[in-house]
């Protein structure tokens, strides 16, 4: 399993924390073994349900969102410097886990991708902050998974989160039917 994880997350090797990164593959490594749907299901099936005959896969969206994330980061980095400290290991680990929960929201139904039963009662921010803790993930990482959709936006975010929630919105509100198009 673990090199089906490093094959679709190069990404994770850019958390320096040896500790971290570990905990980051063991969530994907059991959410994928919990989940009816394999690493290469991942390379296929839409990002969202939400966007009717959605032609971005799952793991393009969440990689883009990846690097959306990291390249915000290190642009405000370059121009605010010490004036806002972001922790990037914990910014890449956010950004990698936020939709880790889907595994356990999504089933297959003829061979589509459709919201299951625990997809309906418990959302991916939900499910995914339990497969998380279940591997000692930091409160900050799960806190962005908590937060990172429409259930985060009555609270407070972290910096780290508000830049994985914009990236995540970035990559996502594009694709929707209602975008003006010219």
């Amino acid at each position: 399993m673990r090199k089906e994880v490093m094959r679709i997350w190069p990404e994770i090797e850019w958390i320096k924390d040896k500790t971290l990164k570990e905990n980051v593959y063991k969530t994907w490594e059991y959410a994928l073994e919990q989940s009816v749907l394999s690493a290469a299901d991942l390379e296929k099936i839409p990002f969202t349900l939400l966007i009717k005959d959605c032609k971005v896969t799952f793991m393009e969206h969440k990689r883009a969102v990846v690097s959306i994330a990291v390249d915000s980061a290190k642009v405000m980095q370059k121009f605010f410097g010490e004036k806002l400290p972001i922790k990037m290991d914990l910014l890449i680990a956010g950004a990698i886990l936020i939709d880790v929960g889907k595994l356990l929201e999504y089933v297959l139904e003829d061979g589509k991708a459709v919201v299951g039963k625990t997809g309906k009662l418990l959302r991916h921010p939900f499910t995914g902050v339990g497969l998380a803790m279940m591997f000692d993930i930091p409160d900050e990482v799960c806190h962005m998974i908590a937060t990172h959709s429409k259930e985060g936006d009555l609270g407070k975010r972290t910096v780290e989160g508000i830049i994985v929630h914009h990236a995540d919105f970035i990559s996502y509100e594009p694709f929707k039917a209602d975008t003006l198009r010219l």
